[in-house]
Protein backbone atom coordinates (compact mmCIF):
# COMPACT_ATOMS: atom_id res chain seq x y z
CA UNK A 1 0.00 0.00 0.00
CA UNK A 2 2.70 2.16 0.97
CA UNK A 3 3.74 2.73 -3.21
CA UNK A 4 -0.37 3.56 -3.77
CA UNK A 5 0.29 6.46 -1.03
CA UNK A 6 3.01 7.83 -2.61
CA UNK A 7 1.12 8.31 -6.10
CA UNK A 8 -1.54 9.21 -4.45
CA UNK A 9 0.29 12.40 -2.61
CA UNK A 10 2.08 12.85 -5.98
CA UNK A 11 -1.31 13.31 -7.74
CA UNK A 12 -3.38 14.87 -4.81
CA UNK A 13 -0.51 16.32 -2.54
CA UNK A 14 -1.64 17.54 0.87
CA UNK A 15 -0.40 20.75 2.53
CA UNK A 16 -1.51 22.41 5.55
CA UNK A 17 -3.10 25.67 4.84
CA UNK A 18 0.66 27.96 5.73
CA UNK A 19 2.09 26.09 3.47
CA UNK A 20 3.73 23.00 5.24
CA UNK A 21 3.93 19.78 2.82
CA UNK A 22 2.35 16.29 4.05
CA UNK A 23 0.17 17.27 6.66
CA UNK A 24 -3.38 18.56 6.77
CA UNK A 25 -2.47 20.84 9.19
CA UNK A 26 0.97 21.29 11.03
CA UNK A 27 1.12 21.21 14.77
CA UNK A 28 2.13 25.07 14.71
CA UNK A 29 -1.27 26.12 13.18
CA UNK A 30 -3.05 23.73 15.33
CA UNK A 31 -1.19 25.07 18.08
CA UNK A 32 -2.68 28.61 17.41
CA UNK A 33 -6.74 27.51 17.97
CA UNK A 34 -5.83 25.62 21.32
CA UNK A 35 -5.17 28.66 24.10
CA UNK A 36 -7.89 29.43 26.21
CA UNK A 37 -10.91 32.19 24.29
CA UNK A 38 -10.42 35.68 25.35
CA UNK A 39 -12.40 38.70 25.27
CA UNK A 40 -12.72 40.79 21.71
CA UNK A 41 -15.95 42.90 21.21
CA UNK A 42 -13.37 46.10 22.03
CA UNK A 43 -12.04 45.67 18.95
CA UNK A 44 -15.10 45.61 16.94
CA UNK A 45 -16.29 49.05 17.02
CA UNK A 46 -19.87 48.15 14.90
CA UNK A 47 -20.85 46.56 18.12
CA UNK A 48 -21.03 49.75 19.67
CA UNK A 49 -25.26 49.94 19.95
CA UNK A 50 -24.99 53.85 21.08
CA UNK A 51 -27.98 53.06 23.03
CA UNK A 52 -25.97 52.81 26.45
CA UNK A 53 -26.32 49.34 26.50
CA UNK A 54 -22.80 47.49 26.76
CA UNK A 55 -21.82 45.04 23.29
CA UNK A 56 -22.32 41.61 23.50
CA UNK A 57 -19.72 39.50 24.79
CA UNK A 58 -17.59 38.26 22.01
CA UNK A 59 -15.40 35.20 22.72
CA UNK A 60 -12.32 34.20 20.58
CA UNK A 61 -9.76 31.42 20.18
CA UNK A 62 -7.49 33.69 18.46
CA UNK A 63 -6.79 37.03 16.54
CA UNK A 64 -7.28 36.66 12.52
CA UNK A 65 -3.69 36.84 11.53
CA UNK A 66 -0.96 35.15 9.46
CA UNK A 67 -1.69 31.44 9.45
CA UNK A 68 -4.93 31.76 10.91
CA UNK A 69 -6.22 33.51 8.10
CA UNK A 70 -4.54 30.89 5.64
CA UNK A 71 -6.43 28.45 7.70
CA UNK A 72 -10.09 29.96 7.65
CA UNK A 73 -9.72 31.10 4.21
CA UNK A 74 -8.71 27.54 2.93
CA UNK A 75 -11.86 25.87 4.70
CA UNK A 76 -14.46 28.80 4.19
CA UNK A 77 -13.63 29.59 0.48
CA UNK A 78 -11.12 26.79 -1.04
CA UNK A 79 -12.91 23.89 -0.68
CA UNK A 80 -10.68 22.55 2.37
CA UNK A 81 -13.87 21.16 4.32
CA UNK A 82 -11.63 18.71 5.95
CA UNK A 83 -10.41 21.52 8.40
CA UNK A 84 -13.59 20.92 9.47
CA UNK A 85 -12.01 18.18 12.30
CA UNK A 86 -9.29 21.01 13.54
CA UNK A 87 -12.11 23.80 13.59
CA UNK A 88 -14.95 22.42 15.53
CA UNK A 89 -13.04 20.43 18.08
CA UNK A 90 -11.55 23.61 18.73
CA UNK A 91 -14.29 25.84 19.25
CA UNK A 92 -16.32 22.78 21.11
CA UNK A 93 -13.38 23.69 23.86
CA UNK A 94 -13.39 27.00 24.02
CA UNK A 95 -17.34 26.77 24.31
CA UNK A 96 -16.87 24.60 26.78
CA UNK A 97 -14.41 27.37 28.99
CA UNK A 98 -16.99 29.63 28.38
CA UNK A 99 -19.56 27.58 29.61
CA UNK A 100 -19.41 28.21 33.64
CA UNK A 101 -19.37 32.10 32.63
CA UNK A 102 -22.40 31.56 30.56
CA UNK A 103 -24.25 28.99 33.34
CA UNK A 104 -23.67 31.99 36.40
CA UNK A 105 -25.91 34.12 33.68
CA UNK A 106 -28.22 31.31 32.81
CA UNK A 107 -29.07 30.21 36.04
CA UNK A 108 -29.59 26.66 35.10
CA UNK A 109 -31.89 28.22 32.05
CA UNK A 110 -31.27 26.50 28.27
CA UNK A 111 -29.84 28.89 25.99
CA UNK A 112 -30.13 28.76 22.09
CA UNK A 113 -26.87 28.45 19.72
CA UNK A 114 -27.77 30.70 16.69
CA UNK A 115 -25.23 30.67 13.89
CA UNK A 116 -24.82 33.57 11.70
CA UNK A 117 -26.36 33.08 8.15
CA UNK A 118 -24.77 33.19 5.32
CA UNK A 119 -25.55 35.38 2.19
CA UNK A 120 -27.09 33.02 -0.80
CA UNK A 121 -24.87 33.57 -3.29
CA UNK A 122 -21.51 32.30 -0.46
CA UNK A 123 -23.68 28.90 0.18
CA UNK A 124 -23.69 28.34 -3.11
CA UNK A 125 -20.23 28.95 -4.11
CA UNK A 126 -19.77 26.99 -1.03
CA UNK A 127 -21.56 24.49 -1.44
CA UNK A 128 -22.22 24.45 2.42
CA UNK A 129 -22.56 26.15 5.68
CA UNK A 130 -19.17 26.27 7.07
CA UNK A 131 -20.85 28.38 10.16
CA UNK A 132 -22.95 25.63 10.86
CA UNK A 133 -20.23 22.95 11.64
CA UNK A 134 -18.95 25.19 14.36
CA UNK A 135 -22.38 26.35 15.56
CA UNK A 136 -23.12 22.61 16.18
CA UNK A 137 -19.18 22.49 18.37
CA UNK A 138 -20.69 25.14 20.29
CA UNK A 139 -23.81 23.47 21.03
CA UNK A 140 -21.71 20.50 22.13
CA UNK A 141 -19.22 22.27 24.02
CA UNK A 142 -22.33 23.67 25.82
CA UNK A 143 -23.26 20.54 26.85
CA UNK A 144 -20.25 19.33 27.74
CA UNK A 145 -20.04 22.64 30.32
CA UNK A 146 -23.43 20.96 31.76
CA UNK A 147 -25.66 23.63 29.92
CA UNK A 148 -28.77 22.98 28.20
CA UNK A 149 -28.15 24.47 24.71
CA UNK A 150 -29.89 23.33 21.33
CA UNK A 151 -28.97 24.41 17.64
CA UNK A 152 -31.40 26.85 16.53
CA UNK A 153 -30.52 28.16 12.74
CA UNK A 154 -33.20 30.66 13.14
CA UNK A 155 -31.93 33.26 10.41
CA UNK A 156 -31.65 34.15 6.68
CA UNK A 157 -30.39 36.67 4.76
CA UNK A 158 -32.91 38.87 2.66
CA UNK A 159 -31.95 39.19 -0.88
CA UNK A 160 -28.72 38.84 -2.96
CA UNK A 161 -26.44 40.80 -0.20
CA UNK A 162 -22.59 41.16 -1.33
CA UNK A 163 -20.15 38.79 0.92
CA UNK A 164 -18.95 41.02 3.75
CA UNK A 165 -14.85 39.90 2.77
CA UNK A 166 -13.18 43.28 1.68
CA UNK A 167 -15.61 45.25 2.56
CA UNK A 168 -14.84 48.39 5.61
CA UNK A 169 -16.09 49.05 8.69
CA UNK A 170 -19.38 51.52 7.32
CA UNK A 171 -19.74 49.20 4.16
CA UNK A 172 -20.45 46.13 5.64
CA UNK A 173 -22.61 48.06 8.31
CA UNK A 174 -24.69 49.88 5.38
CA UNK A 175 -24.48 46.03 3.92
CA UNK A 176 -26.17 44.24 6.70
CA UNK A 177 -29.08 47.20 6.89
CA UNK A 178 -32.31 45.18 6.89
CA UNK A 179 -30.50 42.14 5.81
CA UNK A 180 -31.34 39.48 8.54
CA UNK A 181 -34.32 38.05 9.14
CA UNK A 182 -35.73 35.57 11.27
CA UNK A 183 -37.19 32.38 9.83
CA UNK A 184 -40.67 30.75 10.01
CA UNK A 185 -38.73 27.81 11.53
CA UNK A 186 -36.56 29.77 13.78
CA UNK A 187 -39.09 31.50 15.04
CA UNK A 188 -41.01 28.44 16.02
CA UNK A 189 -38.51 26.70 17.41
CA UNK A 190 -37.11 29.73 19.21
CA UNK A 191 -40.77 30.35 20.78
CA UNK A 192 -41.79 33.85 22.56
CA UNK A 193 -38.78 34.50 24.64
CA UNK A 194 -35.05 32.80 24.12
CA UNK A 195 -31.84 33.14 25.26
CA UNK A 196 -29.31 33.03 22.57
CA UNK A 197 -25.34 32.29 22.21
CA UNK A 198 -24.41 33.94 18.40
CA UNK A 199 -21.64 32.14 16.50
CA UNK A 200 -19.33 33.51 13.32
CA UNK A 201 -15.69 32.22 12.04
CA UNK A 202 -14.30 35.74 12.94
CA UNK A 203 -15.14 39.01 14.13
CA UNK A 204 -13.92 42.21 12.12
CA UNK A 205 -15.80 45.49 12.89
CA UNK A 206 -18.40 43.43 14.11
CA UNK A 207 -21.64 44.59 11.91
CA UNK A 208 -22.59 41.28 11.20
CA UNK A 209 -23.39 39.98 14.42
CA UNK A 210 -24.73 43.42 15.28
CA UNK A 211 -27.31 43.19 12.73
CA UNK A 212 -28.33 39.31 14.11
CA UNK A 213 -28.56 40.61 17.60
CA UNK A 214 -31.04 43.47 16.32
CA UNK A 215 -32.69 40.94 14.13
CA UNK A 216 -33.24 38.43 17.69
CA UNK A 217 -34.00 41.51 19.88
CA UNK A 218 -36.93 42.92 17.46
CA UNK A 219 -38.32 39.04 18.00
CA UNK A 220 -38.60 39.11 21.62
CA UNK A 221 -34.89 37.43 22.42
CA UNK A 222 -31.97 38.44 24.35
CA UNK A 223 -28.20 37.77 22.82
CA UNK A 224 -26.14 36.93 25.97
CA UNK A 225 -22.98 36.12 23.83
CA UNK A 226 -20.77 35.33 20.74
CA UNK A 227 -18.02 32.79 20.34
CA UNK A 228 -16.00 33.22 16.95
CA UNK A 229 -12.94 31.25 15.81
CA UNK A 230 -10.64 34.59 15.36
CA UNK A 231 -11.03 38.29 15.90
CA UNK A 232 -9.66 40.51 13.89
CA UNK A 233 -6.96 42.46 16.18
CA UNK A 234 -7.06 45.98 17.07
CA UNK A 235 -4.87 49.17 15.80
CA UNK A 236 -1.91 48.99 16.92
CA UNK A 237 -2.30 52.16 19.25
CA UNK A 238 -4.72 50.49 21.47
CA UNK A 239 -1.96 47.53 22.38
CA UNK A 240 0.95 50.11 22.88
CA UNK A 241 2.53 50.72 26.60
CA UNK A 242 0.05 52.58 28.34
CA UNK A 243 -3.68 51.71 27.16
CA UNK A 244 -6.02 49.68 29.05
CA UNK A 245 -5.09 45.90 29.21
CA UNK A 246 -6.69 43.17 27.23
CA UNK A 247 -9.15 41.29 29.04
CA UNK A 248 -8.55 38.30 30.44
CA UNK A 249 -9.25 34.59 29.03
CA UNK A 250 -12.76 34.09 29.48
CA UNK A 251 -13.14 37.17 31.46
CA UNK A 252 -16.53 38.26 32.00
CA UNK A 253 -18.93 38.33 35.04
CA UNK A 254 -22.83 37.82 34.98
CA UNK A 255 -22.82 41.68 35.31
CA UNK A 256 -20.84 42.21 32.48
CA UNK A 257 -22.81 39.75 30.57
CA UNK A 258 -25.42 41.44 28.62
CA UNK A 259 -28.81 39.26 29.23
Amino acid sequence: MQPVRELVRLLLPVACPCGELDVRWCARCAALLAGPPVRAERAAPRLDRLDGVPPVPVWALTPYTGPVRDVVVHWKDRGRADLDRLLAPAIRRAAARVGPVLASALGGAPVAVVPVPSTGAARRARGREPVAVLARAVTRGLHDAGIGARLVPALARRGAGRDQVGLGARARGRNLAGAVRMTRRGAYALGESSVCILVDDVLTTGATLAAVERALEHAGHDVLGATVLAATPPPAHETEPGADPAPDACGATEQNLKV
